[in-house]
């Protein structure tokens, strides 16, 4: 379990943000050479969007699951369920193809059917037990920095667009549509504590921190 933060932030405070988190920290080692990378994100929902409802009646534990690749490689799939308690969070993965992108995507549980392999299980079980099928795709880009005191994480994720209904979430080209009018989210991840350098790094003048989910926005267009 892992602490995170997160803020709504405008292009000001982007700017702000950024040239000082640039001259304390490095880059997150996932970065490209701009210190930004693309992330895609195909969420998952009940048939009465659970995950949507949870998370704007303040639900106290709460899971989202997702499809994901960075920037154009969908040759390299991850499967996760992102569970939450509080402003704690956790990460439970699995790895995909591309074929199993694809049958999971169409509906076929049967590619998650391993009785060997409980990671698998784990969301074999959710996936049917919940009736979980393709909601939005989720993509933006996102700028890492990293700090090893309280192994922090910082981000800034920029340019929040949609796809309504995952269509075409399999090709990088897929047309999108803004879902974040110009602002970005600032998330602070960190395990035991917080140092003060990168508290008072990221502090920003009358912002607190929200509960902000980049896929409650990208849902928008429902």
């Amino acid at each position: 379990m892992r602490h995170e933060v997160k803020h709504s932030i405008n292009a000001l405070d982007d700017l702000v943000l950024t040239a000082r988190l640039k001259a304390l920290f490095e880059h997150d080692r996932h970065a490209g050479s701009h210190g930004s990378y693309r992330v895609s994100s195909l969420y998952f929902d009940t048939p009465y969007d659970k995950a949507v409802a949870d998370k704007l009646s303040g639900a106290g534990v709460r899971e989202k699951f997702r499809l994901r690749y960075y920037g154009e490689n969908t040759a390299w799939l991850r499967l996760e369920c992102k569970q939450k308690m509080g402003q704690m969070t956790a990460k439970k993965s699995i790895r995909l193809t591309k074929t199993e992108a694809k049958r999971l995507m169409s509906g076929d549980l049967d590619v998650l059917f391993a009785p060997k392999d409980p990671p698998r299980m784990f969301f074999y079980s959710r996936f049917q037990g919940n009736l979980l099928r393709p909601v939005v795709q989720v993509t933006y880009d996102r700028e890492a920095f990293h700090y090893l005191p309280g192994n922090v994480r910082i981000t800034i994720d920029r340019n929040l667009r949609t796809n309504p209904g995952g269509c075409g979430f399999l090709n990088p080209d897929t047309p999108h549509l803004d879902a974040a009018d110009g602002l970005a989210v600032l998330e602070v991840k960190y395990d035991a504590f917080l140092p003060d350098l990168v508290r008072l790094a990221v502090q920003i003048p009358d912002r607190r921190s929200a509960a902000i989910s980049k896929y409650v926005i990208s849902r928008r267009y429902d």
